[in-house]
C-alpha cells in the first residue's frame, strides 16, 4: 500500500483481526490455513471498510461505524471473511462470544466481551502533538457511557486474558 490514510490504519487494523483470528483459534476446529486465510481476508474488509472513515486528528470520529459488533447478529466484516473460509454465521455464532464489542480506533484498539463486561485495550500507542494524556480522559469516559445503567457484576467474562 502506498502512503495516504490506509498506510496509518495498519497496525490498528492488524491488532483488531489477529484478536478475532485468536478467538476462532481458541475455540478450536478452524485450521491454521483457514485462519491465515480469515484474518487476511478481515484486514482487507476492514481496510476498505474504513478508508474514508479514519481520522487521526479526532481520533472518535467515526467510531461507531468502525465498532466492531456481534451481538445477536454478526458483524458483516467477520461474517465476509469467515465466507471466504467458508464457516456459516451459526458457525460462528458457536465459536465467537455471543456478545462481542471491538472498537478499532486511531491509536487505541479495544474491546468488550458480554453487555457489561469490562473494556480491555488490545493495543494503545501514543498521538502525535503530545496531548496523549488529555485524550486518554476523554475516550475513557465516552467508553464508560457504553456502560451506563449496567451495574451489574461481570460474570465469567473476566477470566479471558489477552496475551500480546
Amino acid at each position: 500500500a502506498g502512503s495516504g490514510a490506509g498506510a496509518d490504519m495498519r497496525t490498528e487494523i492488524s491488532t483488531a483481526a489477529a484478536f478475532v483470528t485468536r478467538l476462532l483459534r481458541a475455540a478450536g476446529g478452524v485450521g491454521e490455513e483457514q485462519l491465515r486465510c480469515f484474518r487476511e481476508c478481515l484486514q482487507e474488509a476492514m481496510r476498505e471498510h474504513y478508508k474514508h472513515h479514519w481520522f487521526p486528528l479526532v481520533p472518535s470520529k467515526g467510531s461507531g461505524y468502525r465498532c466492531i459488533r456481534i451481538n445477536h447478529k454478526m458483524d458483516p466484516l467477520i461474517g465476509k471473511a469467515a465466507g471466504m473460509i467458508g464457516l456459516s454465521h451459526e458457525r460462528l455464532f458457536q465459536l465467537l462470544p455471543s456478545e462481542l464489542t471491538l472498537w478499532v480506533d486511531p491509536f487505541e484498539v479495544s474491546y468488550r466481551i458480554g453487555e457489561d463486561g469490562s473494556i480491555c485495550v488490545l493495543y494503545e500507542s501514543p498521538q502525535p502533538g503530545g496531548k496523549a494524556a488529555k485524550q486518554l480522559e476523554s475516550r475513557t469516559s465516552c467508553k464508560e457511557e457504553w456502560r451506563t445503567g449496567r451495574s451489574s457484576p461481570s460474570k465469567s467474562y473476566n477470566m479471558m486474558t489477552v496475551s500480546s
